[in-house]
């Protein structure tokens, strides 16, 4: 498992709109397995998981991303599971860590712009 945690300033439909973008732009095989959202007053929340076939380890691994907004303050959260390989011992080749670079690199490029 990897996890990616950030608090950033921006606006909630721009940044995850961009995130959206980047992790389902990230190769063919990567899809939106399902989304959830919810708004109550001025504060947002979104919950997508996305799904990745990996040929390399022949498995799959999954990318649960979660953003609260409130105002122009977001909390990013996202993890990566399900990249290991076998019954008894969890053998990742780094799935779960390349799936949430996807959403690093993306807030990282996106705060060096303004």
């Amino acid at each position: 498992m990897a996890k990616y945690e950030k608090l950033i300033t921006g606006n909630f439909e721009e940044v995850l709109s961009r995130l959206d973008y980047d992790i389902n732009n990230n190769g063919i095989s990567m899809q939106l397995v399902d989304e959830s959202n919810y708004s109550y007053n001025d504060v947002n929340i979104a919950i997508r998981v996305y799904d990745k076939y990996f040929m390399r380890n022949g498995n799959r691994a999954s990318l649960s991303l979660t953003l609260v907004g409130s105002g122009n303050s977001i909390f990013v959260s996202a993890i990566g599971a399900g990249g290991g390989q076998g019954v008894l011992f969890n053998f990742s080749l780094g799935a779960e860590e390349e799936m949430v670079e996807i959403v690093r690199e993306c807030i990282d490029r996106n705060e060096d712009r303004g």
